[in-house]
């Protein structure tokens, strides 16, 4: 995002009526969550074999996490699902007020939300085969504090927002620089950053894969610049005018990413440096301009009911596999495939590629079944 675009943006008043569908708002939260539901069935590891090599071992790859310094695509599924949670809240704050919702309303909703993100988040880690503990590195607690925070500056000027947004990736960078605590005081060195001390400090343990709960302050960049978004396809500015800004946003945030990565600061997710937020975003606002030429304004809407099914209802779907299906629903169902695949002589390769096919598909008929009914979990 740019000051210019932001100030342009500004000048042309939100529409009156009732907010449109935003179908390729859909998709993308969709698409994004048949992803994570292909990852919590298991078909990425029954996939990927770590001492292959060629084009299929190198495609595979994309579906795991950089191991520290780099970018791969998974990487950027909790950007989008983070940046779509801004874009769809900048439209439901919109419709309270054309309501005329007072604020105080509207913030002890959003409050509400974010307290039950907070608690599912919470929730997912909670339960271990030991026993009881507490971690704050689910993506829904993190995404409790950027929807709050996003809330509180939603009506600032778009200027205002960028600016801000600017300010908690330099805070990122201060904090991890110049904090110098002793045995944390190696700002992009896993187990001896600042991130890691404030794990000590709040969970009293630092997490073994290098992530940090205080990457919910940088991140908090990709809720708002959705909501940034939001704000600019709810305007009344000509369809391409707004895929435009959305792909000059994204362009000049990707690069100024990767620029900061060959000079400074190393793209690294697990503690979402700034040059990783701003790659990450990038590519989360170039997603949506396509998405929202291709579909909204071109009208391509073929396909789109598969995922339209998930989008609708990401939340439960997520906590579904997340505690549900992790804890009991992924084995009982490899239990009977497994079964059944052995005595019809299914080669042991393939019994796990199958079961993970048909974790997934009896998730997605119970998300149709939901659809169809009118039932969609909110919080």
């Amino acid at each position: 995002m740019t000051p210019d675009t932001s100030a342009d943006i500004e000048q042309t008043p939100l529409t009156q009526t009732s907010s449109p569908r935003l179908l390729s708002l859909d998709f993308m939260r969709g698409l994004i969550m048949v992803l994570l539901m292909l990852e919590a069935s298991g078909l990425y590891e029954q996939l990927y074999q770590e001492e292959g090599s060629g084009v299929f071992h190198a495609f595979m790859q994309q579906f795991f996490h950089h191991p520290w310094h780099g970018l791969r695509f998974w990487d950027l599924i909790q950007p989008g699902f983070m940046f779509i949670a801004g874009t769809a809240l900048a439209y439901s704050l919109i419709r309270q007020q054309q309501k005329n919702m007072p604020w105080s309303q509207s913030f002890l909703k959003v409050l509400k939300r974010s307290g039950w993100l907070f608690f599912w988040g919470v929730l997912d880690y909670a339960v271990r085969p030991k026993g009881l503990s507490f971690e704050l590195w689910d993506v829904l607690t993190q995404l409790s504090f950027t929807t709050l925070v996003t809330f509180l500056v939603f009506r600032w000027s778009l200027q205002s927002q960028f600016v801000f947004s600017l300010g908690l990736l330099l805070l990122t960078e201060v904090l991890y620089r110049f904090t110098a605590i002793p045995g944390f005081d190696q700002p992009f060195t896993d187990q001896h950053n600042f991130g890691n001390y404030v794990d000590l400090l709040l969970m009293n343990v630092i997490n073994s894969g290098g992530w940090v709960a205080i990457n919910c302050l940088p991140t908090t960049a990709h809720t708002l610049w959705g909501a940034m978004a939001g704000r600019l396809l709810l305007s009344n500015k000509p369809g391409l005018e707004k895929v435009k800004w959305l792909f000059v946003a994204g362009a000049a945030a990707f690069v100024t990413g990767y620029l900061l990565d060959f000079t400074i600061t190393p793209i690294i997710k697990r503690i979402a440096t700034s040059s990783f937020v701003l790659v990450s975003g990038g590519w989360c606002l170039l997603a949506l301009a396509f998405l929202y030429w291709w579909i909204d304004i071109k009208n391509h809407r073929k396909y789109l009911f598969f995922f339209l099914v998930v989008g609708m209802n990401s939340l439960f779907i997520y906590l579904f596999f997340e505690i549900v299906g992790h804890r009991w629903f992924n084995e009982y169902i490899g239990a009977i495939t497994g079964g059944l695949l052995q005595m019809a002589q299914v080669p042991a390769s393939l019994i796990g590629i199958i079961t993970s096919l048909v974790i997934f598909y009896l998730e997605w008929r119970m998300l149709l079944f939901l659809y169809r009914r009118g039932i969609f979990f909110k919080v």
